[in-house]
């Protein structure tokens, strides 16, 4: 779903948009809700005219059946009357959680459809904010807003129907009123939703800056740069009061200036009655009934204030909500092109990338991998290694130049075939709230028990699995359960090699490895990379020493690429000095 909000013309479309994608296919629970509306408020309407006739045929000393039979009538509308507010509330609330979970599902979906360029620009507490606290604000919005906006309408239409069939002049009075509070309560709504989005945003805001703190607690109280962190949440804290204050007060304007007009009906409503009744113009049941409908219009009046409230709070929620959807990936989108079977070639045709513009991480480079050749990729921080690995697993676009794998442009590939045929294990591995077997497969149910046993065994890892109560059934947690580094690291390599990639890219994925566990996954490496290709960024040369291919980067250029042997030999290559000296210290 694409919507754009730039301007009220658009946002109102895109209201519409929403409306109509989550509301459309609920239309069994709408329509039934409205049933039950419509009947509410006929019984509502009704209620008032019994009482009218029952206080009528009680000062007239009507017969004591016709009372009594009014009576019960009177009991039975109230009963139906519980039994429909019940049945309306249910569906209300079915109505509102389906169509609040499928819309935080598409938003969830569509952040993780953006790319990394966004992610890195947003905290993750801001877009839980986003997903989840704008998305529940619009519960109310979608189970009964529309619905109940609809009804009170019919209702107060209804009321004062009845009232000019009562008396023309009470009706007309009483409907001049309650049309002045329509047109006030709709213009402060206008007023309320700007200051409603200021305060979301001041929310997600200091959402954003709680989680960013909370997962740097270490470093923080290792700097001791706990007190400063402290300041700053008050200064944000302080945004969140000055924007709430001031949006509560809009809100409770729009209470107070309901109940104000209820009071001004009310006192119109009885002064009128009153002097009708004096000049013997109607009966003493409808100076009730008059009174009786001044106070039922207090139920549109004041859910038409809660409502204007709370569509305050949902129009601040769904115009964050559009633009986070109007929000597009910086990829272009991809094609359905999938790639050859076995291991895949690599070409970097003049690829130029940089993360903003203006400053440039990669210029004109030029590579090519043969179908199963192992690439071992060298450099100094910041040289480029990482990025280029990126590219290939396309989290950017060049900014220009060409990526092809297995022949095709990348941008040409669809982006499931990319991420089931290019395997990447980096040095920062996340575990999840979930079982081993959850956390290899990444809960892909189709990986059967057999292969995830099978590469378990060959990363020395299956007597590990065998130790942990449950087995593949054992829950991790994302600190590591008990888990040390290497063995993390060693579950990423697996969850790679159980999609049996084309093409591997180990980014500095040993360089958490101490010696032991490094030699632990050699002879498993050896063999997980037979029929694929791989490129292997390192820190250490020992990780090299499989690759066939050397390539050296520098200031985003390959300043070195070669048959590694043949480097090896060459007493004056970039490569062999780093043998002789020390990767560390010509590379640092």
């Amino acid at each position: 779903m694409t919507i754009q909000p730039d301007d009220a013309r658009q946002a109102s479309l895109g209201y519409t948009a929403i409306l109509r994608r989550y509301l459309g296919p609920q239309w069994r629970r709408v329509t039934l809700l409205a049933l039950l509306l419509v009947a509410g408020i006929g019984l509502q309407l009704a209620i008032p005219q019994i009482l009218r006739a029952f206080i009528d045929a009680a000062t007239s000393r009507a017969a004591i059946g016709q009372i009594s039979q009014l009576g019960v009538v009177f009991l039975g509308i109230a009963v139906a009357g519980q039994l429909i507010a019940i049945g309306e509330v249910y569906v209300a609330e079915s109505l509102g959680q389906a169509t609040v979970n499928e819309l935080r599902a598409d938003l969830l979906r569509h952040c993780l459809g953006l790319d990394l360029g966004f992610h890195y620009r947003r905290t993750p507490g801001e877009l839980i904010e986003r997903v989840d606290g704008d998305v529940a604000n619009l519960a109310n919005f979608f189970s009964r807003f529309a619905v109940q906006i609809v009804g009170n309408a019919i209702l107060l239409i209804g009321i004062l129907a009845l009232l000019f069939g009562v008396s023309r002049t009470i009706g007309a009075a009483i409907s001049a009123v309650t049309l002045v509070a329509v047109v006030v309560l709709i213009r402060l709504r206008d007023a309320g939703v700007p200051r409603m989005t200021a305060a979301r945003q001041a929310s997600a805001e200091l959402f954003g800056f709680l989680e960013e703190r909370l997962v740097g607690t270490e470093d923080l109280r290792a700097s001791g740069a706990v007190a400063h962190t402290l300041r700053r949440l008050a200064e944000r804290s302080e945004k969140v009061f000055r924007a709430e204050r001031f949006a509560a007060f809009v809100s409770a304007a729009t209470g107070f200036s309901a109940n104000l007009f209820l009071a001004l009906i009310t006192v119109v409503g009885l002064a009128l009655s009153g002097l009708a009744f004096y000049r013997r113009e109607i009966s003493i049941g409808s100076v009730y009934l008059v009174f009786s409908y001044t106070q039922i219009l207090s139920r549109p009046l004041e859910q038409m204030s809660r409502q204007i409230q709370d569509l305050q709070r949902a129009m601040a929620s769904l115009n964050r909500i559009l633009q986070l959807f109007s929000t597009r990936s910086q990829l272009n989108p991809g094609g359905r092109l999938r790639f050859p079977g076995g291991p895949l070639s690599v070409e970097l045709e003049n690829v130029t990338f940089g993360y903003s513009p203006d400053e440039l991480v990669l210029r004109g480079l030029c590579l090519s991998l043969r179908p199963g050749e192992v690439l071992g990729l060298l450099g100094r921080t910041g040289s480029g290694k990482t990025t280029i690995a990126r590219l290939i697993a396309r989290f950017y676009d060049p900014l220009d130049g060409e990526i092809r794998v297995g022949g095709i442009d990348l941008g040409n590939a669809s982006t499931k075939e990319i991420r089931k045929r290019i395997g990447i294990v980096t040095q920062e591995i996340h575990l999840f709230h979930a079982t081993v077997r959850d956390n290899l497969t990444l809960f892909d149910p189709i990986i059967s028990d057999e292969q995830i046993v099978a590469v378990l065994k060959d990363l020395g890892l299956w007597t590990w699995c065998q130790s942990l109560p449950g087995g593949l059934n054992a829950r991790l947690s994302p600190d590591g359960g008990g888990l040390s580094a290497g063995e993390a690291q060693l579950l990423a390599f697996a969850r790679v090699f159980l999609r049996a990639p084309g093409l591997v890219i180990l980014d500095e994925a040993s360089s958490r490895l101490d010696p032991a566990t490094e030699r632990q996954i050699e002879h498993a490496l050896d063999r997980l990379l037979i029929g694929r290709t791989a490129i292997v960024i390192a820190h250490r040369l020992t990780t090299v020493e499989r690759a066939e291919t050397i390539a050296i980067l520098e200031g985003g250029e390959i300043r070195e690429f070669g048959a590694r042997l043949d480097l090896a030999r060459d007493p004056s290559s970039r490569f062999a000095r780093l043998r002789r000296v020390g990767l560390e210290e010509v590379l640092v």
